[in-house]
């Protein structure tokens, strides 16, 4: 059993909304830390065609019956929303914990029923902190094939075995739910290009002529992928400073796992020599500063830079004014080269720019003065 760093928000949160939603891909470990959290709490899944025929005839008095109360897969039956609400406006001292995994049709209900009365967080895959508590003595190519879905890693089903389950039973059933894709083929393809893309813009432009439909298509089927929490994009970086930015966001996935799937690497091996691995190993690390903003509750405040010289900074972090900026290597050596580009960025932002950091692979964390300032290789 994994312990997880978002129970801390969750337990945090229940004391000052009655209402608090567990967001995030399927197989994450959603249930079995509302479980693990609130123990006490009843618990129903509206999966379960049963529970949702119970549910539409019984309606308010269901939940009454069953006091505090863990909802699981929410988003299958949108008119409880509205019970919720009332039952707490009603009854201030009713806890409910709401899970799902469509964001879209979660949010959209949440949005018009439980304004002001709910808390909203988002558990992804396990995080390299909750990971290595448990094992230490993973590799990094190991780490990036086998992914962090809890579950596959608990049960230690074989890699190619989960991801091709996830693949056709979650996605294919998620999409069909959130929009009609009337050809899963051409669907496949789309998502087999953007798990090779993963650190790259997102060019819908490319991938439409690529495959041949639409660019509203292609963006409909992105929109698809976010709200299961399959991919995600990181937004350029702005400042007003008399440079061009880019516009297009960089395209990533939740978990490298399933891109090794999609991609057709089964063992470590493959991916060691893999000319994607370098951008494999850019995504698990964008991951998991992203798992380690949302496990504190937080909102995404990562970026990226390039300006119209190509100076790229692989992720820029913002808190108010002041920056942390990251260049992402797979190497085992670090190399001056590896510096210039956050020197750049340093002298461009001077000294809102607080920290700048190279993480790549190698077995040594040491600091390196750099005009007066420090930066950090870190181990991954």
């Amino acid at each position: 059993m994994y312990n997880r760093e978002l129970g801390k928000e969750l337990l945090r949160l229940k004391r000052y909304f009655p209402v608090v939603v567990v967001t995030g891909p399927r197989q994450s470990g959603k249930t079995t830390l509302c479980k693990m959290t609130f123990p006490d709490y009843g618990y129903v899944n509206l999966e379960d065609e049963i529970v949702r025929g119970e549910l539409s005839m019984l309606r308010k008095e269901f939940f009454l019956a069953k006091g505090n109360l863990i909802i699981d897969e929410a988003q299958n039956m949108p008119e409880i929303f509205s019970i919720i609400q009332v039952l707490v406006d009603e009854n201030p001292h009713l806890r409910y914990v709401i899970t799902g995994s469509n964001n879209f049709s979660l949010m959209q209900n949440i949005t018009q029923s439980m304004a002001g009365r709910a808390a909203l967080l988002t558990l992804l895959p396990l995080s390299f902190a909750e990971l290595t508590r448990h094992d230490k003595s993973v590799g990094t190519d190991a780490m990036m094939l086998r992914g962090f879905y809890p579950a596959v890693l608990a049960k230690k089903i074989p890699i190619q075995d989960a991801y091709r389950q996830y693949y056709n039973t979650y996605l294919q059933r998620d999409i069909m739910q959130v929009m009609n894709v009337k050809n899963l083929d051409e669907f496949r393809r789309f998502v087999v290009l953007c798990a090779s893309r993963v650190g790259t813009e997102s060019n819908a432009q490319a991938i439409s002529n690529e495959i041949g439909v639409s660019i509203s298509t292609v963006q409909s089927w992105f929109n698809v992928l976010e709200a299961s929490y399959i991919s995600f994009h990181i937004q350029p970086f702005y400042r007003n400073i008399g440079k061009r930015l880019v516009k297009k966001p960089k395209l990533y996935f939740f978990d490298t796992g399933l891109v090794c799937y999609l991609l057709g690497i089964h063992n470590v091996e493959q991916l060691s020599v893999h000319p994607l691995r370098g951008q494999i190993f850019e995504n698990m690390v964008v991951g998991d500063m992203l798992k380690s903003i949302y496990n504190k509750g937080q909102d995404n405040n990562l970026y990226f830079y390039r300006d119209k010289s190509q100076h790229e900074i692989d992720i820029v972090q913002q808190d108010a004014q002041y920056l942390k900026a990251y260049e992402i290597k797979s190497a085992q050596l670090i190399h001056t080269d590896f510096y210039k580009n956050l020197n750049y960025f340093r002298n461009l932002f001077g000294d809102d720019v607080v920290s700048t950091q190279v993480i790549y692979t190698g077995e040594e964390v040491m600091p390196i003065a750099n005009n007066g300032y420090v930066n950090y290789m870190n181990i991954i």
